[in-house]
């Protein structure tokens, strides 16, 4: 969804964003967020929390605990392999 809306620039130069923008996209107070300059244009980008997008984002496959066991002991025992 595309939305534009004016906003205003506080004391310190603070940016109140609307509630719609940040319902929006999603944003809740203290998450973070990546600021772009180019020319006039102000990019303002989310940025999501690797945990959280780890445990709430979509998933796109699936692995067992026990294949994901057996993988870390092939990977370890191929380090412990390489140090020798």
């Amino acid at each position: 969804m595309n939305l534009t809306m004016e906003a205003r620039i506080g004391k310190k130069f603070a940016l109140y964003l609307p509630k719609a923008i940040v319902d929006t996209v999603g944003l809740k107070e203290g998450d973070r967020v990546l600021l772009r300059a180019s020319g006039n244009t102000i990019v303002i980008e989310a940025l999501r929390d690797p945990i959280e997008l780890a445990l709430s984002g979509k998933k796109f496959t699936a692995i067992k605990p026990e294949e994901a066991e057996r993988i870390s002991l092939e990977k370890q025992a191929g380090t412990a392999e390489g140090s020798a």
